[in-house]
């Protein structure tokens, strides 16, 4: 085990405004996710200020802990799978594909989620701090009915065998509507290299298109797309434009706790959505 762990679990909770859990169970599940999802930005800026993208586990805590920077889905969920190890949770890295807009299905390890177990019975529990706009708490992963959640209704259904080949996969839906395919077969971060690779380079990633970083609040969500501060609380969105470089600087550093010396160079047009 690396000797600077522990200390770096003591300041991964520092950095999310945990105390640490008195033991790995489904309430300090709860509380560990809320406090990440409401701490940890997830952003695309790497992409767009050229900094490479190391799925490494070492990599991802010195990004999220030391830097206080946040990422996507592969990032996010990677370092918070080993703060929770460190903490005594059993997880799995787990595979999934974002159902988008058009009905398509991403590409396979499009995304990165989490299946944890915990020591009081419950569970198992798909978790997820890495997909933007989705549920607060764990879902029930062995639930086939409606679980109500404070960001909408969540459903986990077995999906259709594709190609005659049944591994298991389910579809989680969110107020009716498909967000994830997930696949339960265990995974290894390494898995997930070429679907980063795809999200970062890809002109047909949403990721590319531009910079955006969001932040789950108490009553809704915070995102910078390029020079737009949208706030959304319940059903009200509010959108403010950002003028000067120095008001979007301030702006991911006030909001964000994101600190900039420069500002992410947009790769291409279009609005970036916090998933993946």
């Amino acid at each position: 085990m690396d000797p600077q762990l522990p200390q770096t679990v003591d300041s991964y909770l520092a950095r999310i405004g945990a105390a640490r859990p008195a033991r790995p169970d489904a309430a300090a599940l709860r509380e560990l996710q809320l406090r990440h999802l409401t701490s940890v930005p997830f952003e695309n800026l790497s992409i767009h200020l050229g900094e490479d993208i190391v799925l490494e586990e070492g990599a991802l805590l010195e990004k999220i802990v030391a830097r206080r920077r946040g990422g996507f889905c592969y990032e996010l969920n990677g370092a918070f799978a080993v703060l929770l190890r460190e903490l005594g949770f059993h997880v799995t890295l787990l595979q999934a594909r974002v159902h988008g807009g058009d009905g398509q299905l991403g590409i396979p390890y499009d995304h990165l989620a989490l299946r944890v177990a915990t020591d009081d019975g419950t569970g198992p529990w798909l978790t997820d701090v890495g997909f933007g706009d989705h549920a607060q708490q764990p879902l029930a992963l062995d639930d086939r009915t409606d679980q109500q959640d404070p960001r909408g209704i969540f459903r986990i259904e077995q999906a259709p065998a594709a190609g005659g080949e049944d591994y298991g996969e389910l579809d989680v839906l969110r107020d009716g509507a498909p967000q994830l395919l997930v696949d339960p077969r265990p995974r290894v971060l390494a898995d997930f290299r070429a679907g980063s690779w795809y999200h970062r380079t890809s002109p047909d990633s949403s990721f590319t298109r531009a910079p955006v970083c969001s932040l789950f609040t108490a009553a809704g969500r915070i995102t910078l797309s390029g020079r737009k501060l949208v706030t959304t609380v319940g059903a009200e969105r509010h959108e403010t434009p950002l003028e000067s470089d120095e008001e979007v600087l301030t702006a991911y550093r006030e909001h964000f706790g994101v600190r900039l010396d420069r500002l992410p160079a947009p790769r291409g047009a279009g609005v970036s959505t916090p998933n993946g």
